[in-house]
């Protein structure tokens, strides 16, 4: 149960925060000997945190549902269409590399290499804060936004990181590009729960007997996600992404010495 309690927590808050999940998750598992979670738990981890989103932009999600009722806006529509563009790179992308991705979870220089990269997007992010002022994307910077999120496959990359710096950097305003981000996270988010569900049950890993454990990592991804995710969006208002480039920038760089020096068994 603890491990299970574990995995919820490295969930809830890395997946938010700019930091990668998927990173720390290898982490836990280099440093901590935690295990890696399987197909069925890491799908209802993704759920917590999904659900999470789903809370914390209840009201920005009914305000979309609404874009082609009646009373519906032009810019919602075309917001809506942006999401759709935007979701296009990760679903090429993760179907592409489904097959090879999971090898890279085993090469400790892909890890770190991961983190050097957000915190060079989040300083990259944090130089054009203050000259940002759009309120929404066009098509072409919904589309670089979306191969942002799609890059985060890579370990250590950070998902939020560079979703988010990819909306400063078109011209987004950083509460603006924080949103985006995270309504574009949604469609991504369930389908790799989705799939990780799907091919869980396909593999006869429904790990049943862990299920008390499996709901329990889910429920604390849930909670810890919903105070992560508004932690972070008070942060970005205050233009304060640079404290998680320093933290990655420190990781990555000892993840690549500790890997240099023969401290982590590959495979």
């Amino acid at each position: 149960m603890t491990a299970y309690l574990l995995l919820g927590l490295i969930q809830g808050v890395a997946e938010f925060l700019p930091i990668s999940s998927s990173g720390h998750l290898v982490l836990a598992e280099r440093l901590l000997g935690l295990s890696p979670p399987g197909l069925v738990c890491e799908a209802a981890l993704h759920l917590g945190t999904l659900a999470a989103v789903l809370v914390v932009f209840r009201r920005d999600l009914l305000d979309l549902l609404g874009a082609f009722g009646p009373r519906g806006s032009i810019d919602r529509r075309k917001e809506i269409g942006f999401l759709v563009v935007g979701t296009v790179p990760v679903v090429v992308l993760g179907l592409a590399l489904r097959g090879t991705a999971a090898a890279w979870f085993r090469l400790p220089w892909v890890v770190g290499a991961g983190w050097l990269a957000t915190a060079a997007m989040l300083v990259a992010a944090d130089r054009v804060a203050r000259r940002a002022r759009a309120a929404a994307p066009s098509a072409a910077g919904a589309l670089c936004i979306g191969a942002a999120q799609a890059v985060a496959l890579v370990p250590g990359v950070s998902r939020s990181g560079f979703s988010i710096g990819a909306g400063m950097l078109v011209g987004l305003r950083p509460e603006r590009a924080a949103r985006f981000s995270f309504l574009l996270s949604i469609p991504a988010v369930a389908g790799a729960a989705g799939l990780s569900l799907w091919d869980g049950l396909q593999a006869g890993a429904a790990e049943s007997g862990d299920l008390g454990g499996i709901l329990a990592g889910a429920a604390v991804a849930f909670a810890v996600g919903i105070a992560a995710l508004r932690g972070l969006l008070a942060l970005v208002a205050r233009k304060r992404l640079w404290l998680f480039a320093a933290y990655c920038a420190a990781l990555g760089a000892t993840f690549l010495t500790l890997a240099a020096l023969g401290a982590f068994r590959v495979g």
